[in-house]
């Protein structure tokens, strides 16, 4: 029985209320449909763009992974020669494609030097770009327009910048070269020497990278208060004790998702390695995404399994990298 006084109501023990399971205790399909009846007009806006990535990404994604496990290869795929279609005859082999790019040199060398060219170019790049973003932060004439300059080599288009260079490392006519026969320096090989060539394809990146890295960075800066600058000044601290303690503490929110993205970025740059050396000279600066390429579009036959096998491993590195990244920014006491 319920005893009613003034506004309260007490119940006996055994008497259960009539107004419905508590919160919290609805089923999980009763909580899906509650969020698909309140949030309807959300779900519609949503799913044109989630149907269109899984179209353009989704499908050639598994569709790459079930070729990756074939001997796909241009021989055997279903094509159309005139009027007669031949039908495919490659095969399903498992694993094997894996375990012979795992176990094969030349997976493991190109990774080596995928690594080094990922490195190189993100840590100079970095590096350069916290350097131009300090100084442009500062109070300088003509800041606007250093800013603006700096900016110019991200404007213009990836590959009109990659010609211009190529030109410039022109061994016979190059720019760089009748600079150094200037002051009585040989012609230096820049692209048609593997050591040289290296050199050269990381200065490019690296020229094409510093301008988004200094923007971000700058935005990063000016988001700091200047009032901790002055409070530790005035506590006698010097320029490198304020920037350790104040600018790169500051900056760990922006540094760490900019480093995370030109890491990916860089270890797929296609557009550089292509169009300067083609991944020569030999195969001296033939990263995972060019030779990925060179399977399936310039060796005779073309070998699809392979370029997929290849392109499934860079996803998946680069996943894992994903996933430490994070742990070690989670173990740091950071949010990503």
């Amino acid at each position: 029985m319920a005893v009613q006084t003034g506004r309260s109501v007490a119940r006996t023990p055994g008497e259960h209320t009539a107004r419905g399971p508590r919160r919290g205790t609805g089923t999980p399909s009763g909580g899906l449909r509650r969020a698909v009846s309140t949030c309807w007009y959300a779900w519609a806006m949503v799913a044109p763009v989630v149907a269109v990535i899984g179209v353009i990404i989704g499908y050639p994604l598994v569709r790459g992974v079930y070729l990756s496990l074939t001997d796909a290869n241009e021989r055997n795929v279903a094509r159309h020669i005139g009027v007669n279609n031949l039908p495919a005859t490659y095969e399903f082999v498992g694993l094997d494609n894996y375990r012979a790019a795992l176990t094969g040199d030349q997976f493991l060398s190109t990774l080596g030097w995928t690594l080094v060219w990922t490195v190189s170019c993100v840590a100079v790049t970095f590096a350069l770009g916290l350097g131009l973003a300090t100084l442009l932060n500062r109070r300088i004439a003509g800041r606007s327009f250093y800013r603006m300059l700096l900016i110019l080599p991200w404007a213009v288009p990836g590959f009109v910048s990659v010609f211009a260079w190529r030109f410039l490392y022109n061994e016979d006519r190059g720019l760089l070269n009748k600079l150094l026969a200037g002051g009585g320096i040989d012609a230096v090989p820049w692209l048609n020497d593997p050591a040289w060539a290296k050199f050269s394809v990381i200065a490019v990146n690296i020229w094409l990278g510093v301008p988004f890295m200094m923007v971000a960075l700058l935005g990063g800066l000016q988001s700091i208060s200047g009032e901790m600058y002055e409070a530790a000044e005035m506590d006698g601290a010097n320029a490198w004790q304020r920037f350790a303690h104040i600018t790169l503490p500051g900056l760990r929110p922006v540094s760490t998702t900019v480093i995370l993205l030109s890491t990916i970025w860089t270890f797929n740059m296609f557009p550089v390695i292509f169009l300067l050396t083609r991944g020569g000279p030999g195969e001296a600066t033939q990263i995972l995404v060019t030779q990925a390429y060179k399977f399936s579009f310039e060796i005779s036959p073309r070998d699809y399994a392979q370029s997929s096998t290849w392109g499934v491993l860079i996803l998946v590195l680069l996943m894992l990298f994903a996933a430490l990244y994070r742990r070690v920014l989670r173990n740091q006491g950071d949010s990503w």
